[in-house]
């Protein structure tokens, strides 16, 4: 009988183990938790939107639902980078249980506030989150940081720029160069440059009071402008397209959204997809698992839009060949 009471106690205390150890990895609404999530993104554009609306559609899909269990605070430096990092030690303040830094700046912000803390941070629309400090490497972490990059290959954009516009010699490149996505994204198109016979003019802007200025000053130097994805200028880019239009010097761009917003076309990702994709990071995070292994994450460059209108302004023509592959076109 004594045995048999032993077994009985054992068998109650391995499940109460397993249930300890399971309880992790339920959702919120099996654990009756509530989470206070902190969003914070470097300025306001359609790109960096989408990329947040994403991250909580695919939470409430798994089950973390705002006003039931998650509370989402959210935060925009508008530019700022005192205010972005304001706000990310207000969220380490707040003790939120996980954090989305959206674009390189405000990850860079965050990244520097939860040292010494356990919060997990997860970002998204960061170029290259290796040289910007926030992972160790692409495959390894480490720390408590993942997320996903909005990488995007040069090249093609350039070839895309050569086929619409197979006269530019020199391409003005217009970018904040204290945002290191962007410092990486030129450095890009000057490895390939020789090979298209491409002269680089560069105009930086620190701020997006300083984006027309840079437009203007490309004026008589350059034949084509390109803008990478680059949050200052893309938050300013229809001073952009005003100067491209005014002078007829066509504008390409590295995010398909700035298409609809005057550039005549890109090769981009769909940051809605960046998005859920973090989205996607943040519920493995929250059910147990941790962001040192999580590699980081990358979306396909598949996506072609062109705005016809936007052309025809800038004084080019796109051809037909090109305009039957668009996954988009904007007449």
């Amino acid at each position: 009988m004594r045995n048999k009471r032993i077994s009985k106690v054992a068998i109650i205390i391995s499940l109460v183990l397993v249930l300890a150890l399971a309880l992790p990895f339920l959702g919120a609404c099996q654990t009756g938790m509530k989470y206070k999530i902190g969003i914070t993104q470097i300025v306001t554009h359609p790109a960096l939107d989408s990329a947040r609306e994403g991250f909580i559609s695919v939470l409430a899909a798994e089950g973390f639902v705002e006003g039931q269990n998650v509370e989402y605070i959210r935060r925009n430096a508008e530019g700022d980078m005192s205010t972005a990092a304001s706000i990310a030690e207000y969220f380490v303040a707040e003790k939120v249980d996980l954090i989305l830094s959206i674009a390189t700046p405000t990850s860079q912000a965050v990244v520097a506030a939860v040292e010494g803390t356990d919060i997990p941070v997860v970002f998204n629309s960061v170029t290259e989150p290796q040289t910007a400090g926030l992972v160790a490497s692409w495959e390894n972490p480490g720390g408590n940081v993942t997320g996903v990059s909005d990488m995007a290959p040069v090249e093609p954009q350039v070839q895309l720029i050569m086929q619409i516009a197979p006269d530019t010699k020199k391409l003005g490149v217009i970018y904040n160069a204290g945002e290191v996505n962007s410092v990486v994204q030129v450095e890009m198109l000057k490895d390939i440059i020789d090979k298209y016979g491409l002269t680089v003019v560069e105009a930086t802007a620190a701020g997006t009071a300083d984006v027309l200025a840079a437009a203007q000053s490309l004026v008589g130097r350059v034949d084509t402008i390109w803008v990478p994805a680059d949050n200052t200028a893309v938050a300013a880019f229809e001073s952009i397209v005003m100067v491209g239009e005014e002078n007829s010097i066509p504008v390409f761009a590295a995010d398909v959204a700035t298409v609809e917003r005057g550039a005549i076309g890109c090769y981009g990702l769909d940051y809605t997809v960046v998005g859920e994709e973090s989205g996607k990071i943040a519920v493995r995070i929250l059910r147990g698992e941790k962001p040192a292994d999580i590699p980081v994450q990358m979306v396909p460059l598949d996506e072609l839009y062109f705005n016809k209108g936007a052309a025809e302004r800038m004084g080019v023509t796109i051809p037909q060949d090109l305009l039957a592959q668009a996954t988009n076109v904007i007449e």
